[in-house]
């Protein structure tokens, strides 16, 4: 049996920390365009994404096993709709002894699950994809970029 454990972070110091994920979710054009006119049966898609993603970001202690609980100091989602999809991206800020990458990563995959939901009895073919974390600032091991190679 494999042994388990929560990293202790009780000697590292704590720093302002940020993350910033993003992903996508496919729609029919038709789909955005509904999104777009507000015209979906359950309402505002994007502010019940965003307000989804904003409440998962303060509960990922509860949901991702040996995490973490952070004090999020912000927490915001942007939506970009292109011609068939929606790319959601959000930044999570903390001040404390370990990162909020989770944190993001977690906001947005409820927020495109938001979205998912909202717009299923008109667009049986949503696929949620890409989703990755962009960047995170902060702490002992540095800051990350997406594509940039530390020298």
């Amino acid at each position: 049996m494999q042994k388990i454990k929560m990293i202790d972070i009780s000697k590292k110091l704590p720093t302002e920390r940020t993350a910033r994920a993003s992903g996508k979710i496919l729609l029919k054009e038709s789909t955005i365009n509904d999104i777009k006119k507000g015209k979906l049966i359950k309402g505002d898609v994007l502010t019940t994404a965003k307000i989804a993603g904003i409440l998962a970001s303060k509960k990922v202690d509860e949901l991702v096993p040996l995490t973490h609980p952070l004090n999020i100091t912000y927490c915001d989602l942007e939506f970009e709709i292109e011609k068939s999809a929606v790319r959601v991206t959000s930044l999570v800020k903390t001040n404390g002894s370990t990162g909020p990458d989770i944190e993001a990563l977690t906001s947005v995959t409820i927020a495109l699950l938001t979205i998912y939901d909202m717009v299923k009895s008109v667009d049986r073919e949503a696929e949620i994809t890409d989703i990755c974390l962009l960047e995170k600032t902060g702490g002992k091991t540095g800051d990350f970029r997406r594509g940039v190679v530390k020298s």
